[in-house]
């Protein structure tokens, strides 16, 4: 055994879809049959055949034991060498010491079970125990614990109920705390919920009792390690070359952009790719609540806000950071997402000479997201006329990009819209390009396709001049055969 990691003393042991039914007609008799017959059959939710009850019970008795040996190990274990350890040395520690432990206590496991207990307990002592082979399954982009004994994942948009499970609620709140204690906030029942982000980066959040009744809630937005460029996003069909296009020519002539949808839609993702053709030139500030964007130019100073202290002190909002940030003599502005009292530093910032800002908000669409903004301007305690707010909104803004998760999980663009000025009391608008839905094919998959409106661009002399000569035929509508 590596003597240098143990301890030298022991210390003591601690204990449906409705369909159109309007073509029915409405004069003749329907029966009650014909009636049903209307409806989709409403899908039964498939039993789960219950686990043999052998592997059940060596589940459970597995269980036990690592908790045992878990205890076991942060006794033996100096915690404070282990520090310098590698990964090779402290699995084998980890590994010598369980056998001991096992061997005194008189537990004979076969092969197989001893390597799945040393790797669970190497999760247990460095990671984040069952939620550690989730963290590193590539294929899962959200995790969602509801209690100890149900965790969700999510691939390729859909949610799934996986086999991992903690041991009781304890174990779940230990996890927790490690998590929230490493980036130096706490959650108990005086501060029942907590943002934090991990060391990859990954956004995490939990809820505990009393305010979480079945157990503790946590929810982990993971952090892609390899970015999303435009080529990728063209490859997944979640917009077409020609509007790859017109987003480069918008971009680089510094147009300001809004990148409106709802949760999980991909705004951080778009915005990130959109990123890209910011030219390499210039200083760029981002601002986010938590540091998700991954941009490739050189020029680039990244701010991330901080929640106040278990004393109500040391918060430094989104807005405190923006007003800094305008004086750092930055070219573009990029924040995560604009949620509150920041819309007005913000639409400033566009206003007074950082053209080519971004953002994210939460809208359904790009009307939506322009009535959005006037909510947020007036929450932020600003007494202006309505008529003052939307000419500052119109000026500011150029351009609002539409991302949408569609029911069958995939993430479209659905609408690219430009901001062309004011008609009176009321913000001119025209959409260039639209996700135009057909059908669903019989497992639910939307069929469709992307098109132009046929409206010419209100910034098409502005791109000429930038060198950007769009040809005419990109906003020519297209049909799709079916």
């Amino acid at each position: 055994m590596f003597s240098k990691y143990k301890k030298s003393a022991a210390a003591p042991k601690k204990a449906a879809t409705v369909t159109n039914i309007a073509d029915a007609k409405p004069k003749e008799e329907v029966s009650p049959q014909q009636v049903a017959r209307l409806r989709k059959p409403v899908p039964t939710r498939a039993a789960q055949a219950a686990p043999a009850d052998k592997d059940r019970k060596r589940k459970e008795r597995l269980g036990e034991i690592k908790i045992l040996l878990h205890g076991e190990l942060l006794e033996h274990l100096n915690l404070a060498a282990l520090e310098h350890a590698t990964e090779a040395e402290l699995r084998t520690e980890i590994s010598s010491i369980a056998s001991e432990i096992l061997d005194e206590k008189g537990i004979v496991l076969n092969r197989d079970d001893r390597q799945t207990l040393n790797k669970e307990l190497y999760d247990e002592v460095t990671g984040l125990g069952p939620l550690e082979a989730l963290l590193q399954d590539d294929t899962v982009s959200d995790i969602l614990v509801n209690g100890p004994q149900q965790i969700f994942v999510e691939r390729s948009g859909k949610l799934q109920l996986s086999d991992i499970t903690f041991k009781d609620e304890k174990h779940l709140l230990r996890i927790i705390d490690k998590i929230v204690s490493a980036v130096g906030r706490r959650v108990d029942e005086s501060n029942p919920y907590v943002d934090a982000r991990l060391a990859d980066g990954s956004r995490f959040n939990a809820m505990v009792p009393p305010i979480a009744v079945d157990g503790s809630l946590v929810s982990i937005r993971k952090f892609k390690k390899d970015k999303l460029g435009i080529d990728d996003l063209v490859n997944f069909g979640a917009f077409t070359e020609e509007m790859a296009a017109y987003l480069q020519a918008a971009v680089s002539t510094r147009l300001n952009v809004i990148v409106s949808g709802g949760t999980g839609s991909g705004k951080t993702t778009t915005l990130n790719a959109l990123s890209s053709f910011i030219d390499n030139a210039e200083r760029i500030l981002t601002i986010e609540d938590t540091a998700e964007l991954q941009l490739q130019q050189t020029h680039v100073g990244r701010m991330e806000s901080r929640p106040p202290n278990v004393e109500g002190k040391g918060e430094v909002s989104p807005r405190d950071c923006l007003k800094n940030a305008l004086r750092m003599r930055p070219d573009r502005i990029i924040v995560g997402e604009t949620r509150g009292e920041e819309v007005i530093d913000m639409l400033q910032a566009m206003n007074t000479g950082h053209d080519g800002s971004m953002t994210t908000i939460h809208a359904n669409s790009a009307r939506d997201g322009v009535s959005r903004l006037e909510n947020m301007i007036a929450m932020a305690g600003i007494e202006m006329p309505l008529k003052a707010v939307r000419s500052q909104i119109s000026s500011a803004v150029n351009l609002i990009v539409q991302a949408s998760r569609l029911q069958d999980g995939s993430r479209r663009m659905t609408s690219i819209t430009e901001i062309t000025g004011m008609e009176g009391d009321v913000i001119s608008m025209q959409e260039i390009f639209r996700f135009q839905r057909v059908g669903l094919t019989p497992d639910n998959k939307i069929i469709g396709h992307f098109t132009a409106t046929g409206v010419r661009s209100h910034y098409s002399e502005r791109f000429r001049m930038w060198g950007f000569d769009l040809p005419a035929s990109i906003y020519e509508p297209t049909t799709m055969e079916v």
